[in-house]
């Protein structure tokens, strides 16, 4: 296990976006190793997964995987300097930006689906997460108990079609609420306004503590979904894809993704799915 991540040199700066014509997206390692660029996109609000810090500074598990990556892939392409871009993007525009070759790797909290991958690849999986509810600590916590009121949730998610789909599955018919953000649809929830709020248990877990809802809200211990996360790349680009899966197989195998989790969310425990995805990554012979 490595001592200590150091995080590369442009990794404080939001970079102005570029726009590429499609035809870039084909060979990118030939287009990195010519420009001595990476463009990574990467969520500014989906803490604790990608958002921007109090510094300004991209933050959170993806954005410091991807700093990882983007340094082993300098060694690897054998570059002197390897100018880091991390672009901002956001739930509606994030896998259109990688199709398009507008940026070469989504740094984000993206669920792999099937129907995602007909746009674009993913890596290995980097992060296990799950769809639960946050809901007032009186409040029954199960998903029946919810049948006519109103829920939460926030728009473009795959958190949105799970709970859609789990409340078709058990006949439950309630009023579904959409959210531009996660701090708006808390918000909503302390106020009132909503009866609940599903999302991921990481981003409830870290809403949860900054809006100090402890003594007055819990989060479920009803799960929907099991959802494994990657890194979003262009969609045939194989060498590229297989360069990424070596480098992040190698960090499992260091314990380099196990450090970066602490680092991210310090004091929480990996769920028993992540700690299992730390122990049958591949190998990297």
């Amino acid at each position: 296990m490595i001592k200590e991540i150091k995080p590369m040199r442009l990794l404080s700066v939001l970079s102005v976006m570029v726009l590429f014509t499609t035809g870039a997206v084909a060979q990118t390692i030939e287009r990195i190793t010519k420009n001595n660029e990476i463009r990574f996109g990467f969520r500014i609000d989906a803490a604790p997964l990608s958002y921007v810090n109090d510094q300004g500074r991209p933050f959170g598990l993806s954005p410091l995987i991807c700093d990882q990556v983007a340094q082993r892939l300098a060694k690897k392409l054998e570059l002197n300097e390897l100018n880091v871009q991390f672009i901002p993007v956001d739930s509606k525009d994030r896998f259109d930006k990688v199709a398009s070759g507008e940026i070469d790797m989504l740094c984000g909290a993206a669920t792999i689906t099937l129907s995602r991958r007909e746009a674009v690849d993913f890596s290995l999986p980097i992060y296990v997460d799950g769809t639960s509810i946050l809901l007032p600590i009186e409040a029954e916590g199960t998903m029946s108990a919810l049948a006519g009121k109103k829920v939460g949730m926030r728009s473009s998610t795959t958190t949105e079609a799970s709970v859609l789909n789990s409340f078709e599955a058990e006949g439950i018919e309630a009023n579904m609420v959409r959210f531009g953000s996660h701090p708006d649809g808390i918000k909503a929830l302390r106020d009132g306004e909503i009866d609940a709020y599903f999302a991921d248990q990481s981003i409830l877990l870290v809403n949860y503590i900054a809006a100090g809802l402890k003594g007055k809200f819990k989060l479920s211990q009803e799960i929907l979904t099991i959802e494994k996360q990657g890194l979003a790349i262009p969609k045939g680009d194989y060498d590229f894809r297989l360069l990424i899966d070596r480098i992040l197989s190698e960090m499992y195998a260091q314990g380099t993704m196990e450090e970066i989790f602490r680092i991210a969310l310090p004091g929480i425990e990996p769920s028993e799915a992540l700690k299992a995805l730390y122990v049958i990554a591949p190998t990297n012979p």
